[in-house]
């Protein structure tokens, strides 16, 4: 069943696992950090923070998604996806510098920016690559492997380390994992396509006789 999922969908579900364990780490018990150790901390400043990130990346990413799509081959794409990945690794570290709420809203608002490249990038490549016939188990994959379990174990984690060690050390070990992750993605030059190769998207049409 695993054997049949080809190498670019294994790197990309890979990268986003531990990707997305970094932030997962974190992010339940981030309105704690807020209202502890943010000078004026409140619900309402996570709240803003919170729409700090998707205002940005909402305004930003529909223009750079249509920038990509011009654009032929999947290189592009390739350097949107690590570099937004890369950059977004210092937000992390750059909440163990954040005493004023203004800091949290342009970590925030840089982090979705630092999306809205990434993750139509991300998109672009899986769907280019994503065996046909086997779609829907390939996006599982992403969804069960990439998004729940990363969540529900960093998540676990992540208390756990903020609890016995202080926000300090998890946010310093998500920096660092986020960035590590980043590279795995530099292992898919080899599988890059020249082209669009639209034919890849959809299936064959059948033709009934």
């Amino acid at each position: 069943m695993f054997k049949s999922v080809n190498k670019v969908i294994y790197i990309l579900v890979g990268t986003d696992f531990f990707y997305n364990s970094a932030f997962g780490a974190f992010a339940p018990i981030f309105a704690i950090f807020i209202t502890g150790q943010i000078a004026g901390g409140s619900a309402k400043v996570a709240g803003f923070a919170t729409a700090s990130y998707w205002v940005v990346k909402s305004v930003f990413q529909l223009f750079i998604a249509r920038f990509l799509d011009r654009t032929d081959g999947e290189w592009d794409e390739f350097w949107a996806v690590f570099l937004g990945y890369f950059f977004s690794g210092f937000v992390p570290l750059g909440y163990l510098f954040a005493t004023e709420p203004w800091h949290l809203y342009a970590l925030q608002g840089f982090l979705g920016f630092t999306m809205a490249w990434a993750i139509p990038a991300w998109y672009s490549i899986f769907t280019r690559h994503v065996d046909r016939w086997r779609i829907g188990f390939e996006w599982s994959l992403q969804s069960v492997f990439a998004v729940g379990i990363s969540a529900a174990g960093s998540a676990a984690l992540g208390g756990f380390l903020a609890d016995r060690f202080g926000f300090r050390i998890l946010f310093l070990a998500s920096g660092i994992l986020a960035i590590a992750s980043s590279f795995l993605i530099l292992t898919l030059r080899k599988h890059l396509l020249p082209r669009d190769n639209r034919e890849k998207v959809l299936p064959e049409r059948i033709h009934h006789r």
